[in-house]
């Protein structure tokens, strides 16, 4: 039933073989193969010939497709109706809680520029005699280094996301 409805579609479309071949990205000898029942496409090329013939994948089934009922039709647009506020809630959520990551982040990233802005770097005092002391020193070097450099893009990175996120009036 599927090859001969693949036939029928086919010709009706006025497509040729090698027409709907390179639709599909297949070679003509597949089709060929389909439409005389040697063998039968899988799932995800079913669904890109549904779309190459513009037909429904039931309808190559060959299964007919019943129109639902007006209060069918009803009952699924409400269903969509609430999966639409549930999907836009969820949204919104999330746009919320990015928000406030964001400002969160702006906030430690000032905190923590201040903390080293009186610090002063006082490793620079140190003495480096002492093992411990030199790691303790280059740790806090290191990371005063990477932060006064990766801070300014990530507080603007941060700004904008804020700027973004923010909730439209």
């Amino acid at each position: 039933m599927l090859n001969e409805n693949i036939k029928a579609i086919r010709k009706s479309k006025g497509l040729s073989q090698e027409e709907l071949a390179v639709k599909l990205n297949v070679v003509r000898q597949t089709i060929s193969k389909w439409e005389q029942g040697l063998s039968v496409p899988d799932s995800d090329m079913l669904i890109c010939l549904s779309e190459a013939l513009e037909t429904p994948v039931s309808t190559l089934l060959g299964e007919t497709v019943a129109e639902p009922a007006a209060d069918e039709i009803k009952a699924i647009a409400e269903k969509l109706e609430i999966i639409n506020l549930q999907l836009a809630q969820r949204k919104n959520t999330r746009r919320t809680i990015l928000h406030w990551l964001l400002i969160s982040l702006c906030v430690v990233i000032v905190i923590i520029s201040a903390a080293l802005i009186l610090c002063g770097s006082p490793y620079l005092s140190w003495d480096y005699s002492d093992p411990e002391t030199a790691v303790a020193g280059t740790a806090f070097h290191g990371f005063e280094w990477l932060f006064v450099r990766a801070a300014p893009v990530i507080l603007i990175g941060a700004v904008v996301g804020i700027f973004l996120t923010r909730k439209k009036i």
